[in-house]
């Protein structure tokens, strides 16, 4: 940033006082009449007096060019100090933003989510609209997950205008139609979710972000409790190259939000609300830093030092405290570190298969895939997909699209601390640039230490 320093302005001290004149205090010279009649005595007399009072103005304006001096140096020097604590500010931010940077082209979490909160921040919306949004970044798949505040539907008038009646003498309101409110209300939050894509991708890197995925979310009452709720009523992920090949001036918002497969309220002026495509919860997105420490300097367990036995029954224990009525073992069909079960689906209701990974590395499209078959031989109509590591984004536009639930090594851990009340480390946390995109990820177990 370029500091801005205010100006100087001493004002009336920047100007010296006029010096005393003699001319001011000497005593006119007395005429001829006056000195036949001692006029010169008298005139000496005012002459003394006027010297003793010129040099007493002389001293006090003396004494007043000096405090005026003093003042401003005194006021200069304020000045000066407030330019360097402006440089200095400068300095430093400029420092903090360097390095902000920095960290934003590394794809280090704060300092994309920082970013991303500043564009934001600066987004110019009218009168009655919310400016209330969180933001996180997962580096594992170079997305922005945006859960952003919706207007409320009365944003929308309900009156179209006015009109002049003349034999009442009156204005009458001229009331929009409710089909019209509906269909308003719904091209505007389709609106305000392409906006936010737009600004983001606009704003950012691709090589940092690759895709966002909004939720629009409306914190109103529920009509049937009285409660306050937050409800979403849309929610989209877009890759960049997707994005970018739209000619936004020309789209249909609606029809735009359909092409991108968005999640939108068929009824969002009614407030009939939608499940989001990833539920924003901060806490589960993000891999701890100390998650690759050594297990022997941390009395936490590591799950990645679980042998499978222990690993299957500690998920078991957790699928349990979370309201899984019944379990039963099934072969694993990769050979890997699986712990494989039925239970009743506490996600999405009805039997659930219940797949669980003990990876370090990505768990690729193909596992994913391959977990839609094992349903398929057992008759699952849902599913649940645990790993110790992470997911890439097309397996989790995969697993949207084919009901299966994603839990990775963050959200495990989340989970397992939450209701089995003990803290784990989950295994090692995914870089933060990937070197390969996620359709070209095979997605194979890593080596486990």
């Amino acid at each position: 940033m370029n500091p801005k320093f205010p100006p100087f302005d001493p004002g009336r001290l920047a100007t010296p006082e006029p010096q005393p004149a003699w001319a001011q205090y000497e005593p006119e010279p007395p005429g001829l009449f006056s000195l036949l009649f001692g006029g010169s005595a008298r005139h000496d007399r005012d002459v003394e007096r006027a010297k003793q009072a010129f040099q007493d103005a002389v001293t006090a304006h003396k004494k007043r060019e000096s405090q005026r001096i003093r003042t401003l140096s005194t006021a200069r020097s304020e000045h000066s100090a407030r330019v360097r604590e402006i440089e200095e500010a400068a300095r430093s931010e400029n420092a903090a933003l360097k390095t902000r940077s920095v960290e934003f082209a590394q794809g280090r979490p704060e300092a994309v989510e920082w970013f991303a909160t500043r564009i934001l921040e600066r987004s110019p919306y009218p009168e009655g609209f919310p400016k209330k949004y969180q933001v996180a970044y997962r580096p594992q798949n170079r997305d922005i997950v945006i859960e952003l505040e919706l207007p409320p539907t009365s944003v929308v008038p309900d009156v179209r205008g006015y009109k002049y009646v003349k034999t009442r003498d009156a204005i009458d309101p001229i009331p929009r139609p409710a089909t019209e409110v509906r269909k308003r209300y719904g091209q505007l939050i389709a609106s305000v979710a392409l906006r936010t894509l737009h600004e983001i991708f606009s704003a950012t890197s691709a090589d940092v972000v690759e895709a966002v995925v909004f939720n629009g979310r409306l914190t109103t009452t529920d009509r049937a409790t009285g409660k306050t709720t937050l409800l979403h009523l849309l929610s989209v992920e877009s890759e960049r190259a997707e994005f970018e090949d739209l000619v936004l001036s020309k789209v249909d918002a609606v029809a735009c939000l359909k092409r991108l497969n968005a999640l939108v309220s068929p009824h969002p002026y009614d407030l009939e609300a939608i499940e989001p495509i990833i539920e924003f919860d901060l806490k589960r997105f993000r891999f701890t830093d100390d998650i690759d420490m050594a297990s022997e300097l941390d009395s936490r367990k590591n799950l990645l030092k679980l042998n499978p036995t222990e690993f299957e029954h500690l998920v078991r224990e957790l699928f349990s405290a979370m309201g899984a009525e019944a379990w039963t073992t099934l072969p694993s069909q990769d050979g890997g570190v699986d712990a494989v079960a039925t239970s009743k689906n506490i996600f999405f209701g009805g039997i659930c298969l219940i797949q669980a990974k003990r990876w370090s590395n990505l768990v690729g499209l193909d596992a994913v895939h391959a977990l839609t078959g094992v349903m398929a031989d057992h008759n699952a109509t849902t599913g649940v997909l645990v790993t110790t590591s992470w997911f890439g984004r097309a397996s989790e536009q995969f697993a949207q699209r084919h009901r299966i639930k994603l839990i990775n090594g963050a959200e495990l851990k989340h989970l397992i601390k939450e209701h089995l009340g003990i803290d784990v480390i989950p295994g090692v946390s995914p870089k933060h640039k990937p070197r390969a995109s996620n359709n070209k990820q095979t997605g194979r177990p890593g080596p486990t230490q």
